[in-house]
């Protein structure tokens, strides 16, 4: 129901405040009840429900109502109906379960109802007192102290302490112990005083609750032993272990299965690894570095052989030097290379011979070794078979010289080893490239290809020299040059290094381009790029080619030698001919350079024979050389050819092309010219033919006349044997001359009139042809436009069709009739007939059906 301002009605367990202005004092008031607030009051609070603590909650009430020993209210001294209530101000109240309360003006809900905590068995709360009071139990309670409330139970809270934290017991399991540090002096379960920061071992199997002052650190796992392994353990300080025995700080020992089956390690004790049992074979040995004692110390410094079948454990200060070693098994083509550390006796076919430190000696197979502790190994040698092809450089080590084995099985000496061959690093890069000297001396890219496997520079260098050429190797300790022709394999001795040919290449030549330890003696060619300048200043640049060989006697070491005379002798050779083709091109004008370019070069580089070489018959005077000849190196150049030549101003380029045009174009007209004149040639001759043939007919025509004055002569002289006669026989003839006449002069004109007429008719033929063909073509145009445009228009509709889809395309079919017969059906008429007033319609027969249907209707009706 609501109420107004002034009234308020409280239902029962509801309470308000009501603050009296007049006094200051704020009173409560509890329901059920109707208040009727007086002008002097005003209600601070409220209405609010009464705090309810059920069974096994509590509440915690900030600034507490102060109540006497019978639990009432107290209220401070005055006069009047009411008076304020005290409070416990800055305190805290713990209320359990009780009948609804209200809060009083000034008291504060702290914490909400709130269930006991419950502890059960093997748990406990940590608590801390707060204030110092008097436990349960009669303790005292200092603030600061700290205690356990164990399980199982419900802990009820106090104003005067604090839960700390909860606490649950560890459970150990055997081969298990729990390690305990004490947070403050204090005693431990077992009864004994522990000092702050003391540790130590709870091995008892079960559950275990740490005091107040107690931390669990760490749950300790046993190191479970067996005859394979052991611990390794080290004394943290002094004290004495489980197994009686005392231990110092720092010193270490070894638990094996002797001593337990399984070992927890004291706070006292540090594990530092755990050891594997070292096993040994028949065919295995070792030797032990530092060994102990029997009292456990190491020896430092000495050394201890263990031969198998053995096992054993490292011993804390014992290492394996270089692990476990196979025994030295040796073949008949292997041997042992063996160095004295100390002064011994040794027993070598029971014979005593006295090693001194630092003797090497050798024991060759097939045996079985194993070297003692006085000595080391210092290498296996095996034989190295050697082909005929094939061999190794061996040094001696004490007299430091090196020498080459080849073609045999060697075996190396206690006193020798292998040597290492090192090569400039171009040659290496040589001999480790796959490319033929000869077959690919024109791939160039095949040069960039290496080798996947690396040289043995103890093996002796070896280079399959190809046909035709020549490699030069020097000698740096006889200070001797040799060179070796082709095919050939050349082995180096310890001495030896190649001559490496640094050669241009590229157009134009570019020196260090090319690297090879072969000359090619040829023939072969090569192509340089040079520019040249004519006399006119016109500048031109010519690509040449050469074709070289070298001519030697192989059997002549000076002649050979000369081979190698010049070091690039392609960068050599092409700047001799540059030079030699600038010279004599610089004297020419530009149009006798390009009409006899071949013959000024071929000239300037080659000459030509003088008169004492045309006195002693090598050729006629003034012709031109076949060879040109260097003579450091005997090379020779038998040929030159230009493959191109270019102008390199580009205003020469411009004129060169412009007369090559003005040439063409020359060509052309005169081409024009003569089609022209043959043309009109043979119109002429067409003509003369016509004229000719008149001329014949008309000499005919007068030869015929001329037979006819004769035979009017005759007619004439026998016109007195009968004119009658003479005229008929007169007029016959002359009929019939006439007649040939005329009948030779048609065909002639008929052969003429035929002629012109097939001349015409050809004419016409081709220019109907060639028009039929561009008929034809643009017809296959249009038919292949309109098959273009089809097929564009087919996609389209297919495209459009795919796009809408055979559903929507059904939709818009059927959407106009659907929508007349929805149309149909909303205006309720089931037919319906549209006309255009014009045409007549016979509506009798569908009168008669209508009337006739109704009829039935109206008889079935009344019949029912």
């Amino acid at each position: 129901m609501p109420s107004s301002d002034t009234v308020y009605r409280l239902a029962p367990y509801t309470y308000i405040h009501v603050l009296d202005v007049t006094t200051n004092i704020t009173r409560v008031e509890t329901g059920p009840l109707t208040y009727i607030r007086q002008d002097n009051e005003k209600v601070v609070l409220g209405p609010e429900p009464m705090i309810t603590v059920p069974s096994r909650h509590y509440v915690i009430i900030r600034n507490p109502a102060l109540r006497d020993d019978a639990g009432e209210i107290v209220y401070d001294a005055g006069e009047g109906p009411f008076r304020q209530v005290k409070l416990r101000h800055a305190e805290n109240q713990v209320r359990l379960a009780q009948d609804p309360f209200p809060l009083y003006p000034g008291e504060q809900l702290e914490k909400g109802v709130t269930p006991l905590t419950i502890v059960p068995a093997d748990s406990a709360i940590r608590l801390k007192a707060i204030l110092d009071h008097t436990g349960e139990d009669g303790t005292a309670r200092v603030a600061g102290d700290e205690y356990l409330f164990e399980g199982p139970g419900t802990y009820t809270p106090r104003v005067e302490e604090s839960v700390v934290e909860t606490i649950r017991a560890t459970i150990i399991l055997p081969n298990q112990a729990l390690k305990v540090r004490a947070r403050k002096e204090t005693k431990s379960r077992d009864g004994v005083m522990r000092v702050t920061g003391a540790e130590w071992l709870v091995r008892k199997v079960g559950a275990y609750l740490p005091g107040a002052y107690e931390e669990v650190t760490q749950l300790v796992e046993a190191f479970v032993l067996t005859d394979k392994k052991a611990l390794h353990v080290r004394a943290m300080k002094n004290f004495e272990d489980e197994y009686g025995n005392k231990r110092r700080n720092g010193d270490e020992w070894l638990i094996t299965l002797e001593d337990t089956d399984a070992h927890i390690p004291a706070v006292e004790e540090e594990v530092v690894s755990e050891v594997s049992i070292t096993v040994l074979t028949n065919r295995e040995y070792t030797v032990i570095q530092d060994p102990c004692d029997d009292r456990g110390r190491p020896q430092l410094g000495c050394r201890k052989l263990v031969q198998g079948p053995a096992k054993f454990f490292l011993k804390p200060g014992e290492s394996l030097e270089a692990g476990i070693r196979p025994v030295y098994v040796l073949g008949e083509n292997e041997a042992l290379i063996l160095s004295a550390r100390e002064a011994f006796v040794d027993n070598v076919d029971g014979k005593e011979i006295n090693r001194k430190p630092g003797d090497k000696w050798m024991i060759r197979g097939p045996t079985e070794y194993v070297p003692n502790i006085q000595s080391e190994v210092l290498d296996t040698h095996r034989a190295i078979p050697l082909d005929d092809n094939e061999g190794i450089y061996v040094r001696d080590t004490q007299t430091g010289q090196v020498k080459m084995e080849r073609g045999k099985t060697y075996m190396l000496t206690e006193n020798e080893e292998l040597w290492s061959k090192d090569l400039p690093p171009g040659v290496e890069e040589l001999l480790a490239n796959p490319r033929d000297a000869l077959a690919d001396r024109s791939n160039r890219d095949s040069g960039n290809r290496r080798s996947n496997m690396k040289r043995d520079k103890s093996r002796v260098v070896s280079l399959r020299v190809p046909h035709n050429a020549a490699v030069q190797i020097y000698d740096y300790k006889l200070k001797k040059a040799r060179v070796v022709f082709g095919p050939e394999l050349v082995m180096l001795g310890p001495e030896e290094q190649f001559t490496q040919l640094s050669l241009s290449g590229g157009k134009p030549k570019r020196p260090n381009e090319i690297s090879s330890l072969c000359l090619l003696l040829g023939p072969d060619f090569c192509t340089d790029i040079i520019t040249i300048e004519t006399a006119d200043h016109a500048r031109l640049q010519i690509q040449l080619s050469y074709n070289w060989h070298f001519e030697v006697d192989k059997s002549d070491v000076k002649a050979a030698a000369k081979l190698f005379s010049v070091p690039d002798f392609i960068g050599d050779m092409c700047k001799a001919v540059a030079s030699r083709v600038r010279g004599a091109v610089a004297g020419v004008q530009f149009d006798d350079f390009h009409k006899n370019s071949a013959k000024i070069i071929r000239s300037s580089v080659f000459g030509l024979y003088s008169q004492a070489e045309a006195d002693k018959g090598v050729g006629e005077l003034g012709k031109v050389r076949g060879f040109y000849r260097f003579e450091q190196n005997n090379l020779y150049i038998t040929s030159i050819d230009i493959q191109s030549a270019e102008p390199v101003d580009q205003r020469t380029r411009d004129a060169l092309q412009k007369s090559v045009q003005l040439a063409i174009e020359i060509t052309t007209n005169s081409q024009e010219a003569a089609a022209r004149h043959e043309a009109q040639r043979l119109e002429q001759e067409a003509k003369g033919r016509l004229e000719r043939q008149k001329i014949q007919d008309e000499a005919d025509a007068e030869e015929a006349r001329q037979k006819l004055l004769e035979l009017q002569a005759q007619s004439a002289a026998v016109e007195s044997s009968g004119q009658a006669k003479a005229e008929a026989q007169s007029r016959a003839e002359a009929q019939k001359i006439e007649g040939e006449a005329a009948v030779e002069q048609a065909r002639l004109r008929a052969e003429a009139v035929k002629i012109e007429a097939e001349s015409e008719i050809e004419r016409l033929e081709a220019a109907r042809n060639a028009e039929i063909n561009f008929i034809r073509e643009q017809d296959q145009l249009e038919i292949q436009k309109n098959e273009a445009l089809v097929k564009i228009e087919q996609e389209k509709f297919k495209s459009m069709v795919e796009a809408i889809g055979k559903d929507t395309l059904k939709a818009m079919a059927q959407a106009g009739p659907e929508m007349q017969v929805k149309l149909l059906q909303g205006l309720g008429l089931q037919s319906t007939l549209i006309t255009d007033g014009k045409s007549p319609i016979n509506l009798f027969q569908t009168a008669k059906g209508l009337i006739g249907g109704g009829l039935d209707t109206t008889t079935s009706s009344t019949d029912a």
